[in-house]
């Protein structure tokens, strides 16, 4: 017995460190309507986990849902954990903040990045989203989406530049200090024949030895109909970083 608590002591640390770690929430919050947060003063969730009900709660993977938040230009939302049904997570308006929230398990999208603002900056700092069978964030407007520390677990892309929309644009993103967990597709999916760029920094990869997880895709941009993925791997031009950029373990 004591030899089997010793060994259980001992393979404990081992096994947290092969997945990503999530709060435990303080309470649940279930929302049968979209919250709108206006600009000004931050929506702070409390660490409550917020679920969808009624109509946000189908759980499907539909395009075109509602989301359980709808942040206005200029608004911040912190301190949530989005549980499931997530619904279409969290549409940000416009400039917003996304301050130490977490997706349990990403809905059709964790958030999307609409507004039309070419200089409109989408923030996410800290946090985490895990079991995203497809996209994490997803970017339809213009403007740069900045994400740092920030970890990803279980996921199909944790980045994507629409590749399909109507109106397309020219759009940037900046990933800094990004612990991803295998099982992975991508950690970027940019347009380079719209001019993105993807630039990364302090990028850790966790249990992916055979380097599946690619870091940036280069697709080719359609405003109908499907794109067309070009290339991937570092340039000096889209795909901004370095293999020294990139850590395995």
């Amino acid at each position: 017995m004591v030899l089997a608590a010793a060994l259980t002591a001992f393979l404990a640390p081992q096994a947290q460190a092969a997945g990503s770690t999530f709060p435990t929430p303080t309470g649940q919050k279930p929302t049968g309507a979209t919250i709108k947060v206006p600009a000004g003063t931050p929506y702070d969730g409390g660490m409550k986990r917020f679920y969808g009900t009624g109509n946000l709660g189908s759980g499907g993977q539909n395009e075109g849902q509602d989301p359980i938040f709808q942040l206005a230009d200029g608004a911040t939302l912190k301190n949530v954990v989005l549980g499931a049904p997530a619904a279409d997570g969290v549409h940000c308006l416009g400039t917003c903040t996304l301050t130490n929230v977490w997706w349990e398990d990403v809905g059709e999208d964790a958030a999307t990045f609409k507004g039309s603002s070419s200089s409109q900056t989408m923030t996410i700092n800290g946090g985490g989203a895990r079991k995203a069978s497809d996209k994490v964030f997803q970017h339809n407007g213009p403007g740069t989406m900045i994400i740092r520390n920030f970890q990803v677990d279980d996921f199909g892309k944790l980045y994507r530049s629409c590749g399909n929309c109507k109106t397309q644009h020219k759009r940037h993103v900046v990933l800094e200090n990004i612990t991803a967990f295998s099982p992975g597709k991508s950690l970027v999916g940019i347009n380079t024949n719209y001019g993105d760029t993807a630039r990364f920094s302090k990028i850790t990869i966790v249990g992916d030895s055979s380097k599946k997880i690619a870091i940036c895709e280069k697709y080719k941009g359609v405003t109908s109909g499907e794109p067309t993925k070009i290339g991937s791997g570092p340039d000096s031009t889209n795909c901004l970083y370095k293999t020294s950029d990139v850590t395995y373990r």
